[in-house]
């Protein structure tokens, strides 16, 4: 089962620099508009899910 977003804690960091097609710095931008998350934020998130659901099928080929 996917794991269900939730507003992250802001651990030690490195910054990194990626680039993004504009329409999806839109639609993150949206979905965090009017809330005290910020775009770095949702990213690292959506991230850790990402990577959370890809070690989820990776066990479930086993």
């Amino acid at each position: 089962m996917a794991k269900k977003f939730k507003l992250p804690a802001v651990p030690k960091t490195t910054q990194k620099n990626v680039r993004f097609p504009n329409d999806i710095i839109e639609q993150v931008e949206e979905a965090i508009r009017g809330t005290d998350v910020t775009f770095s934020a949702f990213v690292i998130e959506a991230t850790r899910v990402a990577l959370e659901n890809l070690r989820e099928e990776e066990e479930g080929q086993e």
